[in-house]
């Protein structure tokens, strides 16, 4: 299989997985190999991203992707906790972020296993599918299992996480050089796609590039 898509995603935004139901199709619908390249989010990669001069991106979010996770009929919710520490009233991001560092190296780590998207789906409907502390207890062990990976085993795996952070730099910096800077973001043949709303278009191009499975 020559032809791949590579997807550009954060643990972060819901409508990386709101995507997340149409990314696993295109592999079942055509015969391209998605690659699952896990970047962190816009407002830690850029702080002034949600300056308070800019706040009306986070307010129409907040309208948005409710209405979007019902048209599609999937669960939805703001996360509990944030998987990124950011004070609400002031949108300023928190130097410590416990959760997020974490999450995108397992994220790097599980596309190393072959099972990327199926653990991004996992853990992604955890944190925005209603699931309240889902960072405690068992959850994000039972995520995993579900996607075939053993979290004790990826935990150790990103114990020195150098290489993985470092995936990570890479994945954001061709993100970059794909003309993008969002997620979450399907390029195909240095043809970016930006939006969960975009795989139609994207599905449209590989089927004109005859990639359809038959």
């Amino acid at each position: 299989m020559n032809a791949h898509v590579d997807l550009f995603w954060s643990f972060r935004s819901p409508y990386s997985y709101l995507a997340m139901p149409g990314a696993l199709r295109l592999e079942k619908d055509f015969s391209v190999e998605v690659r699952f390249r896990p970047v962190l989010p816009l407002a830690v990669r850029d702080p002034s991203f949600f300056s308070p001069d800019n706040v009306k991106r986070a307010r129409y979010i907040a309208i948005d992707f409710p209405r979007r996770a019902k048209m599609l009929g999937m669960p939805h919710a703001w996360p509990s906790p944030d998987p990124i520490v950011q004070d609400l009233k002031t949108y300023r991001i928190a130097e410590e972020q416990p959760y997020i560092y974490r999450l995108t190296c397992l994220g790097v780590e599980a596309e190393r296993r072959g099972r990327g998207i199926e653990f991004a789906r996992e853990v992604s409907q955890l944190i925005f599918g209603g699931t309240r502390d889902w960072h405690l207890g068992d959850h994000m062990a039972r995520a995993a299992e579900r996607a075939g990976l053993d979290l004790a085993a990826m935990d150790a795996a990103i114990a020195d996480p150098a290489s993985h952070r470092a995936t990570i730099d890479e994945n954001q910096d061709a993100l970059a050089q794909a003309g993008h800077w969002g997620v979450p973001t399907f390029v195909f043949d240095g043809e970016p796609f930006f939006g969960e709303d975009r795989i139609d278009t994207l599905r449209w191009r590989l089927g004109e590039r005859g990639l359809r499975r038959v």
